[in-house]
């Protein structure tokens, strides 16, 4: 497995007026996972979204090696997998063909999809639209890991999962991160999570 890294200085963003991100700097490597923890509106989501290449910072720099190679924000965006509470599907498409879609777009074998649904315990031919606040968090799971990507950016990944879910993806990050990849956890609260573990709280 290649090696990566991603590291972040003085990042910032506004929305109009509104600080959403003051200046925020940490690093995390193969291995390794960074818990953030704010409260609400400390701009956990939004240094989420400027690592995954969403959105531009106003200031601040971002280096996200993989193999040696700094990834650019479109290169960032194809490589990195991404939780988030507001991610959607197509509710009239079942969860496999919401994953076949994506795996189709991206190049990817279309097998790659039903792998993933086996494994967060989503039956492939129910409607998205049916799905259970909980079982679509186990649908971003799987569309975040359909490309086998090195760094996993999670935002409240354990967000409406039962115990076996929580278990299920928490086995699933455990994997990632034996593997070499790297994962940074965003939270309001701290969580425990296995492994080499360091912090950044925002808005102090």
């Amino acid at each position: 497995m290649s090696s990566v890294s991603l590291a972040f200085d003085g990042l910032r963003r506004r929305f109009g007026r509104v600080r959403a991100l003051e200046p925020a700097s940490g690093r995390v490597a193969a291995g390794e996972t960074l818990v953030v923890t704010g409260a609400n509106g400390s701009g956990k989501s939004t240094l989420l979204r400027c690592l995954a290449g969403l959105l531009a910072p106003d200031a601040g720099t971002i280096e996200h090696l993989e193999a040696g190679s700094t990834l650019s924000p479109s290169e960032r965006r194809a490589r990195i997998g991404f939780v988030a509470p507001d991610l959607a599907f197509y509710d009239e498409l079942s969860a496999g063909e919401n994953l076949e879609f994506f795996a189709k777009l991206r190049g990817l074998p279309v097998a790659r999809a039903g792998e993933l649904l086996d494994r967060v315990g989503l039956p492939a031919d129910r409607a998205a639209g049916a799905l259970s606040s909980g079982m679509r968090q186990r649908l971003r799971w799987a569309w975040a890991l359909l490309a086998r990507p090195r760094a996993l950016l999670l935002d409240e990944p354990f967000q409406n999962l039962d115990a076996e879910g929580e278990g299920t993806v928490r086995s699933l990050l455990g994997e990632h991160l034996e593997s070499g990849g790297l994962a940074i956890l965003a939270s309001p609260i701290g969580l425990e999570v296995s492994g080499a573990v360091s912090h950044l709280e925002l808005g102090r």
